[in-house]
């Protein structure tokens, strides 16, 4: 290769790498893998080796991360927030202790120890004490400016407001990395899927975007966590030896540290250790992309020092992509309770990370048009954090001559056909959600919709999980609330269905494992003796609480919290009845009084007045309303101790559930909330308090027992 083609290529690589770090760093969308990602940069410093002139201060080699936002107060780091180099092969690692024992000049039998720990797939986040008193924290940015977002990082759980115990320097940095569990990860992208809203491609960008919004209230509702790793600013270099020490003083000052650290011994005990954490992966709960070794001692860390972006005594070792190659056979549309349509890919089996993986979700109908997704494709699938699969690409030199482009359905796939439409905001603005236009005369959406009405937090009714509502509604005797509340007058057609079912699961079985009928008939006598125990269940619910009532009538942005809140504000089903029809009869006042409660606001109004709009809907309403008694909300009282208060319950509280004593608290005025902030008023902790009741005491709330708290609220 000559220069000039040298200086063409590491042009062309300089532009792809600053443009996958901005949808990395800044937009939270990436489109490369990590894999892919790290060949262009090795191929670039590849270059730079071979033709050093190549090597100039602007090149990606030379520079950290993405550019700080303006929409952050900038933050100078004192000691800049730096990158370290890659191994992805043993002789990587064997060659990183070679240079470190050339380097110190050191002799054979001198032991080279190292820290080794998880390489958090997460956000870089350096925080600042002063006294013990966290007063600034900030993202790397460019490694040199990184962006303010104290407030932000107030609400992480893991994170200090004051460091515990004695012995820390006047000054210190503390740095770290912000990750989203991956259970609380899928839970969240669920959530969105359902409602119509952005999804994230994995629990980096999830976090990456929690931490960098101008509100902290949507930071706090993110569930973040925190992992402290090392240190940049501190008034007492000498405050440890060791790295393995500083980790052990960051536990001690109330941080959370990885458990899985170790510290160990020469380029063996490294190789282990990324073994035995490799086996571990799929099981940690979070995402991680390699494991991180330091130099143990600190004096031979300050001896070996940096060169250009990366310190010479830290290295990451990458765990390769756990990625497969299949085809794409077909892509199916499931429709959500909202109606929303999410595509999802069926795939020849494939054998991803030590799990077979059959189907993957493709979001929405922008993420199939950027990915070009053709059904006959070849696609890389990958597990996101070793668990959710995902396509990542399509192999375009593997697609089929006649593999056609997926058409995004214009009609429900419902036997209604009903017309697709595009979902706008409040504001009018076109979302990526499509969705199906029946509501719930959809017979997908009222299967979801029948499934969530006697979820816990609903109807909660024992024995009627999801697989009898499918059973009873494909037998045609389930179709809106009011159906549960009669299926005792079916009571032949609910066995039958049972039975058949039972017969329908049984000749799948035998055709797999030759089971027997008499089988199928046996656990049908089983099935049927449970039938009495959910009719008897069923008769339990028939006295509703208002908010419960409201709930269930499944209306859009209405689930429990909204729920309690209409309850409350209008006290009976017929002043709440009476309110809502007017306002979908034109009434302004009455539509202007929703958007006026207390926490409503104008989309909920909105919502409402929709619901209520649709004769289909009020139809529903009043056949569930005949059969149930609809009880009315109990008085909030105004001018008790806790009117207005927020409190939060911990612990395993021994005199009441967490259900009834968020009722009672809310009844009496105030607000319950699930973590504990500067806004928090009361923390009522009983037996087994762990992280509430440390950050309550570090925040200076008042912690209450369940004594306290009772005789507080029942003088």
């Amino acid at each position: 290769m000559t220069i000039d083609d040298a200086r063409a290529r590491h042009a062309e690589l300089a532009t792809q790498i600053r443009y996958h770090r901005d949808l990395y760093y800044n937009q939270e969308t990436p489109e490369l893998t990590d894999a892919d990602y790290d060949a262009l940069e090795a191929e670039l410093r590849s270059l730079e080796t071979e033709f050093p002139e190549l090597k100039t201060p602007d090149s990606p080699s030379q520079t950290v991360g993405g550019v700080a936002s303006a929409k952050f107060s900038p933050v100078q780091h004192g000691i800049p927030m730096l990158s370290l180099d890659n191994a992805f092969a043993t002789e990587d690692v064997t060659d990183f202790e070679d240079r470190i024992r050339r380097f110190l000049r050191l002799p054979e039998d001198e032991v080279v120890a190292f820290a080794a720990e998880p390489k958090i797939d997460g956000v870089s986040c350096s925080l600042l004490y002063v006294k013990g008193e966290l007063v600034r924290a900030a993202t790397r940015g460019d490694g040199r400016t990184g962006e303010d977002i104290t407030e932000n990082a107030r609400t992480i759980r893991d994170v200090p407001h004051r460091l515990s115990g004695s012995g820390f320097p006047h000054r210190i940095e503390i740095r770290g990395e912000v990750y989203m569990p991956l259970k609380e990860f899928a839970e969240m992208n669920a959530k969105a899927m359902e409602e119509g809203t952005k999804t994230f491609a994995n629990p980096r960008n999830s976090a990456s975007g929690a931490l960098r919004q101008l509100d902290a209230n949507i930071t706090a509702a993110r569930p973040l966590r925190f992992f402290a790793y090392a240190w940049g600013e501190v008034s007492d270099e000498n405050f440890v030896t060791t790295q393995s020490e500083a980790l052990a003083k960051f536990r001690e000052w109330g941080f959370q540290v990885n458990p899985n650290s170790r510290r160990v011994e020469g380029a063996a005990g490294l190789l282990e250790v990324y073994d035995h954490i490799g086996r571990e992966r799929s099981g940690l709960g979070y995402d991680i992309d390699g494991v991180v070794y330091k130099v143990d001692r600190l004096d031979w860390q300050r001896r070996l020092g940096f060169v250009s972006r990366s310190p010479r005594w830290a290295i990451a070792h990458k765990f390769p992509a756990q990625q497969a190659l299949t085809r794409l056979t077909a892509v199916d549309i499931q429709v959500g309770r909202m109606g929303t349509l999410t595509p999802v890919a069926r795939l020849e089996p494939i054998n991803v990370g030590g799990v077979v993986v059959t189907n993957v979700t493709l979001h929405n109908a922008d993420e199939i048009e950027r990915k070009d997704i053709h059904v006959g494709d070849m696609v890389r699938v990958q597990r996101a954090g070793d668990v959710i699969p995902q396509i990542v690409g399509v192999e375009l030199n593997e697609r089929p001559v006649d593999a056609p482009k997926y058409e995004f359905p214009v009609v429900c796939p419902c036997p209604l056909k009903t017309e697709v439409v595009r979902e706008t905001n409040a504001k009018g603005e076109e979302g990526v959600a499509r969705k199906c236009s029946g509501d719930q005369a959809c017979p997908h959406q009222r299967i979801e919709y029948l499934k969530y009405v006697v979820s816990r937090r609903v109807l909660d009714i024992e024995g009627l999980g999801e697989s009898n509502i499918e059973i009873f509604h494909r037998a045609g005797i389930l179709s809106e609330p009011a159906d549960i509340f009669r299926l005792h007058e079916r009571a032949d057609q609910v066995r039958a269905a049972v039975l058949e079912e039972r017969k329908r699961q049984s000749a799948l079985r035998q055709e797999k494992k030759g089971e027997s009928t008499a089988k199928a008939l046996s656990d049908s006598d089983r099935a049927f003796a449970g039938i009495d125990k959910l009719f008897d269940a069923i008769e339990t619910r028939r006295d509703l609480p208002l908010d419960r009532f409201i709930a269930a009538l499944g209306i859009k942005h209405i689930g429990e919290t909204t729920a309690r809140l209409l309850a409350r504000a209008y006290g009976s089903e017929r002043h709440f009845h009476e309110v809502m029809v007017a306002a979908a009869g034109g009434d302004e006042a009455a539509r202007e009084g929703i958007s006026h409660q207390d926490q409503i606001g104008p989309v909920v109004a909105a919502a409402l007045v929709s619901y209520f709009a649709h004769p289909y809907q009020r139809e529903i309403y009043e056949r569930f309303l005949q059969q149930v008694r609809v009880q009315d909300a109990e008085a909030v009282a105004g001018d008790h101790a806790v009117s207005g208060k927020t409190v939060v319950f911990t612990g395993s509280l021994e005199r009441f559930t967490r259900d009834e004593a968020k009722a009672q608290a809310e009844r009496l005025g105030a607000k319950v909330a699930g973590s504990v902030s500067a806004k928090t008023d009361y923390l009522v902790a009983g037996p087994g308090a762990g992280s509430k009741l440390k950050k309550a005491a570090e925040l200076g709330v008042t912690v209450l027992t369940e004594d306290e708290w009772l005789h507080m609220v029942e003088p």
